[in-house]
């Protein structure tokens, strides 16, 4: 079995700037077409489930096709989907309102959850588990890429307001989507690193 490979917050961020930003068009492409056809009824819950699948496609490397929300497949899993939210929803709300750390903590446990469970087709339960065991080790790193990433962005969006024009105005856009496609991108690097290979195996 191949080793998983070690992430570090400047390896992951590196490498996602390059892969968001050259994926930023298709990205853009596909949340328009997503709100588009939010209103279409059934066809709906496949899009919003593959615009929440977005690092599975990033993390292949290439340039995605914003067609790809409309893969059939993402409808399939409809009863997968609902029933790892709720999981989700049981176990974090609490966490989140008697214990704060704890509740980020586990958040960041299980963000690979739903990529495990459309990627590799495994119940939602095991997605859980599995994804537990992917990040273990790695939660500050993860945590970290998020922190550098929203402190960037706040800091040039702070310096961008005080242009007070629409030079200013178009500059916080770029921002706000840059630092989503490539918060996008880093998370399809940390999917492929942590989770692309069996993640079965016990703690280290």
């Amino acid at each position: 079995m191949e080793a998983q490979r070690k992430i570090s917050v400047v390896s992951v961020l590196s490498e996602g700037v390059g892969l968001g930003l050259k994926n930023a068009p298709s990205l853009l492409g596909a949340v328009i077409l997503w709100l588009l056809t939010i209103w279409v009824p059934y066809i709906n819950v496949g899009t919003t489930i593959a615009i929440q699948t977005i690092p599975i496609e990033l993390s292949k490397g290439k340039v995605i096709s914003p067609l790809f929300i409309f893969d059939g497949k993402y409808r399939q899993y409809m009863g997968e989907y609902f029933t790892l939210i709720g999981l989700m929803l049981m176990s974090l709300i609490p966490a989140f309102l008697f214990m704060i750390v704890p509740g980020i903590i586990i958040s960041i446990g299980w963000s690979l959850a739903i990529y495990l469970m459309l990627d590799k087709g495994i119940a939602p339960g095991e997605a859980l588990v599995r994804s537990n065991k992917a990040t273990y080790g790695y939660k500050w790193t993860i945590f970290g890429v998020s922190f550098a990433l929203s402190l960037i962005a706040y800091i040039l969006i702070s310096l961008f307001v005080k242009l007070d024009n629409s030079l200013g105005l178009l500059l916080i856009f770029l921002t706000i989507v840059a630092a989503q496609v490539i918060s996008l991108a880093c998370m399809g690097i940390i999917y492929r690193d942590l989770a692309k290979e069996d993640t079965t195996q016990q703690y280290e």
